[in-house]
């Protein structure tokens, strides 16, 4: 289904959280699945190609959660989902019995914004399912994150020797594990991970240079919709992101992005569509 570089691919975000940094967290609702599979269908209509389901919030200085509470807030709804919505499933969890239980409930990648370095069974689950993996580059510290009420947390004083370069090299860290674990090398897509240990200038280097990141030869996910880095960047809150998110998109679909995960699908859906006509056009 995934012919890389003749198109970019649009994910859905949907969050299973009470908590998430956007607004859109489905525990918001009072009926939760039906919630969900209604968004999910909303994003099929919309042009999504992918759905990304999580059951725990990764915004700076969120609180994590159980695994048996991820367990229950993401499979019912990747049950419901996949009954009513033809397109693949993607659930973002670092956690192997997470994910075991979510590919057996009918999801087809694995979403790890920790690039199986938090939980090294991940590795082997996902070569035992056969299955696509985003590996993403983190170093993400709660000690790191600074508040601040209408714009949310974001990540300050964090250094690297050399930004792009010490990223591509951790990634590259996490393909090993990939490899090692029998991860076969077309079923890994790599994520930068803007907002997750980065400083507001970092995420915009990274987006920036995001071309530097296709020399390690996979495809790449870029997820900047409605990040801090834009809020603090423009001086709006979240859901005043979408026209921030955008030029974000647009630039990293420039700079050689195959994926990219967003809130707004409708919106970025006709913006990559025609960034892709622009840019495959000569």
């Amino acid at each position: 289904m995934f012919d890389w570089g003749t198109k970019t691919y649009v994910m859905g975000i949907l969050n299973v959280t009470p908590d998430s940094f956007s607004g859109d967290g489905i525990l918001q609702r009072e009926d939760e699945i039906a919630a969900a599979v209604a968004q999910a269908q909303q994003f099929a209509a919309d042009g999504a190609d992918i759905i990304d389901i999580g059951g725990e919030s990764t915004r700076p200085g969120s609180t994590p959660v159980t695994e048996a509470e991820e367990l229950a807030r993401v499979i019912p709804v990747i049950e419901a989902v996949r009954t009513a919505v033809p397109l693949p499933i993607s659930v973002d969890t670092y956690r192997a019995t997470v994910a075991e239980a979510a590919l057996a409930a009918g999801a087809n990648w694995i979403n790890d914004v920790w690039g199986f370095r938090m939980d090294s069974r991940l590795a082997q689950v996902a070569a035992q399912a056969n299955c696509p993996v985003v590996l993403m580059h983190n170093r993400s510290k709660p000690k790191d994150v600074a508040q601040e009420e209408r714009l949310g947390g974001r990540y300050v004083g964090i250094e690297y020797n050399d930004l792009i370069e010490d990223i591509k090299r951790e990634l590259g860290e996490s393909v090993e594990l990939a490899l090692q674990a029998g991860v076969k090398e077309e079923h890994i897509i790599l994520d930068p991970g803007v907002g997750f240990g980065k400083t507001v200038a970092q995420n915009l280097q990274i987006v920036n240079q995001l071309d530097q990141f296709k020399t390690m030869g996979y495809p790449i996910l870029l997820g900047t919709s409605r990040k801090s880095f834009i809020g603090y960047t423009l001086d709006l809150p979240p859901e005043e992101r979408l026209e921030g998110t955008a030029a974000t998109v647009a630039i990293g679909i420039d700079r050689g992005a195959d994926v990219v995960r967003v809130h707004d699908v409708k919106s970025i859906v006709r913006l990559a569509k025609m960034t892709d006509a622009i840019i495959r056009s000569a």
